[in-house]
């Protein structure tokens, strides 16, 4: 039976590999909307491939770009925050949420309160609007899968239990390019030594989160919020090889793991044929090339975004959008030269400790919880600029 599939941030590098995977099985997927947020031309050319029924760019400024890209087909145009939300309510068995940062919380949010099939993708989603959209999809229905290959491993791992029998979750991190820098080894790296992960082929955004090792602390909250086993219940393990992604210890104290190449297209392959499988052209695992594989407990005191992660999700309310809003600020303050490396999780820090809002009960809550976060943090960034 053909499944149909929206797929919302198509243009960036989840929806991309998506679409690759839909494109090797074009006779078991329809696509109903593709959305970007305002490269018309790129979405335009991929609505015609897949024969899409709309395409959304988020930029009004885009549509009329969008719309004479369009000119001969049937597929429809849209533009605006809202109608991607619209999209979002559309009539399609599974959803793709990987447009990057909050910009993506009103439309995965409206598929959820719709009872949809969400594949998650969106990390800050889960981050800044954990409870609140654990609480939609408790209410609508909805099915969450995880994208995340981490998330995604425990998703798997846990088909062979209850969650109510897992003794322990383990989520592995690769320990980023300084997994062995000393601290004053990395207080003068640059971009480019960040942005060059050892096994994986990201942004520049989640490769400084790789680095920094805030990626794992943004994992363990959205872990937390996935599989509600507890905080406690929830570690992580430095594993340079990244060939395991994540384990799952049980009361009897079985552990199940879920082991392959790093490529992003094997969870997402997982969530868009699930409860089926789907052949991938993704590389296979070797173990006998790869020959060993080691571990190692972070290091918080050289990673301080681990302490830091876990210090907010365990306090709650507003937190965790705070962690996650200072952070991206810091991070593109690094990419811009405009602070050192290790000046990141500080101004983190620094944000959480004095910032103190309510905790949000509703999006237009979280919105003004996470404009306040980086209005904070951007001064203190200018300070620092200032007394430099």
């Amino acid at each position: 039976m053909t499944r149909s599939v929206s797929i919302f941030g198509a243009t960036g590098s989840v929806g991309l590999s998506t679409l690759d995977l839909i494109r090797q099985h074009r006779g078991d997927y329809r696509v109903v909307a593709l959305t970007a947020n305002g490269n018309a031309a790129a979405i335009a050319q991929l609505a015609r491939e897949f024969n899409a029924e709309l395409a959304v760019v988020a930029e009004e400024s885009a549509y009329a770009e969008l719309k004479d890209a369009l000119a001969g087909t049937n597929i429809e145009a849209a533009a605006g925050p809202q109608a991607l939300v619209e999209a979002a309510r559309r009539d399609a068995d599974w959803t793709m949420a990987s447009i990057v940062g909050c910009a993506g919380l009103p439309s995965t949010m409206a598929a959820i309160e719709a009872g949809k099939t969400v594949a998650l993708a969106n990390k800050e989603a889960l981050v800044s609007a954990g409870a609140l959209m654990m609480a939609a999809v408790r209410q609508s229905g909805a099915l969450l899968l995880p994208v995340d290959s981490e998330h995604n491993a425990i998703f798997q791992c846990l088909a062979g239990g209850k969650i109510d029998q897992v003794r322990k979750i383990t989520l592995t991190a690769s320990g980023g390019p300084f997994r062995a820098f000393s601290l004053e080894e990395m207080r003068n790296v640059t971009p480019v030594q960040a942005v060059a992960h050892p096994n994986w082929d990201m942004g520049a955004k989640i490769s400084i989160d790789s680095a920094t090792m805030m990626n794992k602390g943004l994992e363990l909250i959205e872990a937390f919020h996935l599989f509600p086993v507890g905080l406690d219940k929830i570690d992580i393990l430095v594993h340079p090889q990244s060939v395991i992604h994540s384990m799952v210890e049980y009361v009897d104290c079985s552990t199940l793991a879920q082991l392959g190449s790093p490529d992003m297209r094997i969870p997402i392959a997982s969530t868009l044929a699930w409860p089926e499988r789907i052949a991938t052209t993704c590389k296979p695992l070797d173990l006998a090339a790869i020959g060993q594989l080691t571990f190692e407990q972070p290091d918080v005191v050289r990673f301080p975004a681990l302490r830091l992660a876990r210090a907010a999700i365990s306090e709650g309310g507003a937190k965790p959008a705070i962690l996650n809003a200072a952070n991206e600020v810091a991070v593109a303050a690094f990419l811009d030269g405009k602070m050192r490396f290790l000046e990141i999780a500080s101004l983190v820090e620094e944000t959480l400790t004095a910032y103190a809002p309510a905790a949000p009960v509703n999006l237009d809550d979280l919105f003004s919880i996470d404009a306040g976060a980086r209005r904070y943090a951007q001064n203190e960034l200018e300070k620092l600029t200032r007394d430099r």
